[in-house]
């Protein structure tokens, strides 16, 4: 299994609904990062960023957050249930998928494990999705 870290940019960081349910004691650090070529869509509750191609730019802000190993098989199960994803279920709102994003930091590239809406939501989202201007979900 490939132990990427996660970049999280929703109810995962640090003060949201779900960061201590499945997060605390459960990481090594948690850092400021940004992905780019998403943008940011409003959810029932939650957000979804959208891959879009490079030409169209786009960042979200987040954190890249680095397991703890000895947690980290649980963990990843328990985000894969909590993002609803199932890999080949084509019902799925997110795909758990690898890509560089960015530390804020030090302005380091580092891979890491994204959630991003699944094709379907994508373009329900990309057709009449509310955008989150920014790219953040925080200030919302």
């Amino acid at each position: 299994m490939n132990r990427l870290p996660f970049f999280v940019y929703g109810t995962l960081l640090r003060g949201e609904a779900n960061h201590d349910a499945f997060l605390r004691g459960r990481t090594l650090s948690e850092t400021p990062a940004t992905l780019t070529g998403a943008l940011l869509y409003e959810g029932p509750g939650y957000p979804y960023a959208v891959e879009t191609p490079e030409a169209h730019g786009g960042v979200v802000h987040g954190e890249l957050v680095t397991a703890d190993p000895a947690a980290y098989p649980q963990l990843l199960a328990a985000l894969d249930e909590l993002e609803e994803y199932a890999p080949g279920d084509p019902a799925h709102l997110y795909e758990r998928v690898a890509r560089d994003v960015t530390r804020t930091s030090d302005a380091a590239r580092v891979r890491a494990w994204v959630y991003v809406a699944a094709p379907t939501v994508a373009a329900e989202l990309r057709a009449s999705g509310q955008l989150i201007k920014g790219g953040d979900w925080r200030p919302r």
